[in-house]
């Protein structure tokens, strides 16, 4: 009796361990599979296959190419002005038949052209107390930019088409016509090249990134061959 009590323990304990053996193994597979998932579910997501000159290719066979409309101050405009401007985009896109798609996005404020003209001026003046506002300015201008609190809309038109041979010509043409109707109104335009595209692409799908940099489109947006 007495010796068969410690191989009944030892028997639970080698129990047990194989029985802790599988979960931690069927734990492993799951993670496993679902980390595969969000992955795939990430690429879908993104949907972009390649980025080449002013095209962008996506995984489900579609060519787009994007216009970025330069932003105006309307305050700077009368009522009649500013009813002038809606009525010449009203009556120029009012001609569109194709479905199109508006894009508005948000980013801080680049100041860096403001904190280098700051940096000439103090590097220029005797003056003690201008030296003063100067250092004071640029370190409001910093926390401003460090805590994202000022940011700028940056407006965008995507235009799309099912991918054929050829197409690029075709959609292009239809971009140029879509410039050519917003710089009637005297709002002035540019189709997005490849690097626009990228950083676009960043600043829409990448919460990190929240400015737009030089940096260079191989580290950027995988291509896809």
């Amino acid at each position: 009796m007495n010796q068969i009590i410690p191989i009944i323990g030892i028997a639970i304990c080698i129990i047990a361990g194989v029985i802790a053996f599988f979960f931690i193994k069927r734990s492993k597979q799951q993670n496993q599979t679902e980390l595969s998932d969000a992955q795939i579910t990430a690429n879908e997501f993104i949907n972009v296959k390649d980025i080449k000159d002013r095209f962008l290719y996506t995984r489900d066979g579609q060519i787009i190419m994007y216009i970025k409309i330069n932003s105006i101050s309307i305050d700077l405009f009368s009522d009649t002005e500013k009813e002038q401007i809606c009525r010449a985009l009203t009556a120029e896109l009012s001609s569109i038949r194709k479905p199109f798609k508006f894009l508005a996005v948000s980013r801080p404020v680049d100041i860096s052209p403001l904190i280098n003209e700051y940096t000439q001026l103090l590097s220029e003046t005797n003056n003690q107390k201008q030296k003063e506002l100067l250092r004071n300015e640029m370190m409001v201008m910093s926390n401003y930019a460090i805590s994202g609190d000022v940011v700028e809309r940056q407006f965008y038109i995507m235009i799309w088409d099912k991918y054929h041979e050829n197409v690029e010509k075709d959609i292009l043409k239809e971009c140029r016509e879509f410039v050519n109707k917003f710089e009637s109104g005297n709002i002035r335009c540019e189709i997005l090249k490849e690097q626009e595209i990228v950083r676009l692409c960043n600043l829409v799908n990448n919460p990190a990134y929240v400015q737009v940099e030089d940096t260079e489109t191989i580290t950027s947006m995988t291509n896809i061959k």
